[in-house]
């Protein structure tokens, strides 16, 4: 038989290999890749040097190219020059350019939004029984009667526990803290288990039911109140560290999981991509670190360790930088307590409260002793992350700083020591605070329209030499704001000397809060080589007039390029 001419040689199927191999990587390559624009450039970067554009560029799990369409598109035709010599039949659609995506003239890109401080868990197990925004201890003894009504096992079974989150005495008739004996009033709820959580978590209302679990409960707690009536007996009121007595059941992994999807699920409608879990206990860093090796976290966490302990606990949590399948893990930071909260009269302060000239609140740790611990944790190479409400606390807790970074040599860039809260300040260390520079204030936005209401009258500034930095805890929800129909002109009146500009307040939910967790390289902005995780919102936040940023509604939220909630 004559052989063919055109026999398959050595060469030419090496060739034909390499060329199939380019077709397969090019068709892969294309499919994560695209291309996001705006016509009217309504892509906000966060990046001072390049601040607005008509697109970005986005291959796989980054931002490869920002600009405008014309110069994205001339970089996405670097393969074309393959197509002179790889057959049609070959190629296919595989090197055409990257598809395109276009949001609406008037929707606006903004990088993925941070909540620098959150409880992650905590937040789904309030949405179980949400008790925010009732405005009489009646409201809340209604919602809870009608929770066990629509719960016919709980209604039929008085050993089970109810547990709810949120409420806020400050918005009831009189202002003062409720008591068991109005657990007791109605006869659907006589008799149960009942423990609610403050809005803030720094203080538990029970029922009698639980008072008669808890025998011989001490005089006094450290760092804590058990708060007593006139005859001395406990009213159902337990503040801060008083609360460990309280013998709830612990939460089983089911409950945790339940939890956490609730919470993520409401994060990613409300654009967020990274959440500072501010209080992560070992059960739920196993639980974290779980999800992460399935690859079940469809959004950025950071985690602040932390264990009920005055003795040094380091040791006992494991350090994970970029941890996980898709390396949105970290845990790097410690989180300590100071003192209490303003609303439960329990942040420290330096002189009495005005409304209540008995107490000057808590510190939930001696001066003492959060010296030794944060000594040590900085020394082990631990971001220190410190709770201080009160002028008091964070006196203490700038001392403490202070010491480390001027005289033990502390570099505050590499340690970025964290305040959580920063609430209230004495002017002198208000001061302080900004020439020691590096030290971070984590302030968050929700408590100025929460405290706001309260603020004058426990501090009474017009007689006391004292700041309140409230800024904008208690919600995920970045554009979130309280219900009623007063609160922006009162927050304008009020807080206007203090507000940001929306581009000050961009940056600080998303390149600030990278920063403080040590991101800042890989997210926070949309620029090159970074992370894509970016937010779609239906309307421009940055032009549109105050009354309608609260109507905002979420498109699309991305996270390493992918869509997780929404669609582009």
């Amino acid at each position: 038989m004559k052989a063919s001419s055109s026999r398959f040689t050595p060469r030419r199927w090496i060739f034909s290999t390499f060329l199939s191999a380019v077709a397969l990587w090019a068709l892969k390559n294309r499919s994560s890749s695209y291309i996001l624009c705006s016509q009217t450039k309504n892509i906000y970067t966060v990046d001072e040097f390049n601040p607005k554009v008509e697109c970005i560029s986005v291959k796989g799990s980054r931002i490869v190219d920002v600009g405008d369409y014309a110069d994205i598109e001339q970089q996405s035709d670097s393969f074309n020059f393959i197509s002179k010599f790889v057959p049609s039949w070959m190629i296919a659609n595989a090197l055409t350019r990257p598809k395109v995506f276009e949001v609406s003239p008037g929707a606006v890109v903004v990088p993925g939004l941070a909540d620098a401080h959150a409880h992650v868990i905590e937040n789904g197990y309030m949405m179980q029984l949400p008790l925010m925004g009732f405005r009489s201890v009646q409201d809340v003894v209604d919602r809870i009667k009608a929770f066990i009504v629509s719960h016919p096992d709980v209604e039929n079974d008085k050993s089970r526990w109810i547990e709810g989150m949120g409420w806020d005495q400050t918005k009831w008739p009189g202002a003062g803290f409720p008591s068991a004996a109005d657990f007791d009033s109605d006869p659907l709820l006589k008799g149960r288990l009942i423990s609610l959580s403050r809005v803030d978590g720094h203080a538990r209302w029970v029922s009698f039911a639980v008072l008669d679990l808890m025998k011989d409960l001490p005089e006094k707690v450290d760092g804590g109140l058990v708060v007593r009536d006139k005859e001395g007996k406990p009213t159902g009121i337990f503040v801060d560290n008083a609360m460990g007595l309280i013998p709830t059941p612990p939460w089983g992994e089911a409950q945790i999981s339940d939890f956490f999807d609730l919470t993520i699920k409401q994060a990613l409608s409300y654009g967020l991509t990274s959440i500072h879990d501010a209080h992560t206990k070992l059960e739920h860093v196993k639980f974290f670190q779980k999800m992460a090796d399935a690859g079940k976290l469809p959004s950025r966490l950071y985690l602040m360790g932390n264990v009920a302990s005055e003795e040094y606990w380091g040791h006992q949590i494991p350090r994970l930088i970029n941890y996980g399948k898709h390396k949105r893990l970290n845990l790097r930071s410690v989180k300590l307590f100071a003192d209490g909260a303003l609303g439960s009269w329990g942040a420290a302060l330096l002189e009495p409260y005005s409304d209540k000239p008995e107490t000057s609140g808590l510190m939930l740790s001696s001066p003492e002793t959060l010296k030794r611990l944060v000594n040590q944790f900085w020394k082990d190479g631990w971001q220190t992350n410190v709770h201080c409400i009160g002028d008091r606390a964070n006196h203490v807790i700038l001392d403490i700083y202070e010491d480390i970074l001027e005289q033990r040599g502390g570099n505050v860039s590499e340690w970025r020591p964290r305040i959580e809260h920063a609430q209230i300040f004495a002017p002198k260390d208000l001061e302080r605070i900004g020439k020691l520079g590096g030290i971070i204030a984590s302030v968050q936005p929700t408590h100025a329209t929460s405290d706001m209401w309260y603020a004058e009258i426990r501090l009474a500034p017009t007689s006391r030499s004292k700041v309140s930095t409230l800024s904008w805890v208690s919600t995920p929800q970045p554009l979130a704001s309280p219900s009623d129909g007063d609160l922006a002109p009162r927050f304008r009146r009020v807080f206007a000397d203090q507000r940001l500009s929306r581009e000050q307040a961009l940056k600080g939910m998303t390149l600030d809060a990278a920063y403080a967790s040590f991101a800042e390289h890989d997210i926070g902005s949309l620029t090159p080589g970074k992370n894509a995780d970016f937010v779609v919102f239906d309307r421009n936040i940055m032009t549109v007039p105050f009354e309608e940023i609260l109507n905002t509604r979420v498109q699309a939220t991305v996270v390493d390029g992918q869509v997780v909630y929404g669609a582009l």
